[in-house]
């Protein structure tokens, strides 16, 4: 069963909409297809991604009030954390949105990563017919060196270190200040908990992105670059467009 969906959901739509774009772009360049197609699979997934950035966008305008809980109801965490719960619905915020965005995008990745390098049985350049739909075609060249650089199949630091530093500023982008650390203040398990998973976000992260983009191949780290690009523009977008909006009131 879970090898029926894992076919029918993400790996063949990838792997055929893959060689649909290789069929159309010049030279048949497989890096430019990665890009377009995951350009196409954020679109696919842009409703998440705009609400995870209104959600992160709102999340830090809500950080004061939150601030304010915490000293209003020192020591009382049950309370606290019902009336957070309580602040996050009046703003319309599920916390939980950014990290499902996350596991979502998974199957995508690993599909695209199989695709490339494994193709059902026959990885690229070579094409596997048998799983191709009715209306997508076997293309007649098959470029594995992206722009004529980058040997898309094998490893590359230099795509591995752009896809580690753009995550680092995408999650920069999508997370509130760190607060300062009161040396006197007495801090609970909550606190240091949601502080230390702050600081793993911001620096651990990028750290498991460029490990991963340069231990898999040019195929991930070209995907994870073009992802966080495209959510740093989209952090951009939200926060102009709520600027505006909230100023106009």
């Amino acid at each position: 069963m879970f090898s029926t969906i894992w076919h029918a959901v993400f790996f063949d739509p990838v792997y055929n909409f893959l060689i649909f774009i290789l069929d159309h772009v010049p030279g048949g360049d497989l890096g430019i297809a990665i890009i377009l197609l995951t350009v196409f699979i954020k679109l696919i997934l842009l409703p998440l991604s705009l609400r995870a950035a209104k959600t992160q966008y709102a999340m830090r305008t809500l950080e004061p009030e939150l601030a304010l809980l915490k000293e209003k109801h020192n020591g009382d965490r049950e309370k606290v954390a019902r009336e957070t719960m309580d602040a996050y619905k009046r703003a319309g915020i599920n916390p939980f949105v950014s990290i499902f965005l996350t596991f979502i995008q998974l199957p995508f990745i690993f599909a695209l990563y199989f695709a490339v390098t494994r193709g059902g049985g026959v990885p690229f350049p070579d094409i596997n017919a048998a799983l191709l739909y009715s209306f997508v075609s076997v293309p007649e060249t098959v470029n594995m060196i992206f722009l004529g650089v980058v040997n898309i199949a094998a490893r590359n630091l230099p795509l591995a270190l752009l896809a580690g530093v753009t995550q680092f500023f995408q999650t920069r982008m999508a997370l509130p200040p760190l607060p300062p650390k009161q040396k006197d203040a007495p801090q609970s398990f909550k606190d240091d908990f949601a502080r230390s998973m702050q600081i793993q976000m911001r620096y651990v992260m990028p750290a498991i992105i460029f490990f991963v983009a340069y231990k898999f191949s040019a195929t991930i780290a070209l995907y994870f670059l073009v992802s966080n690009v495209i959510a740093i523009g989209q952090e951009y977008i939200v926060r102009r467009h709520i600027s505006k909006h909230t100023h106009t009131k």
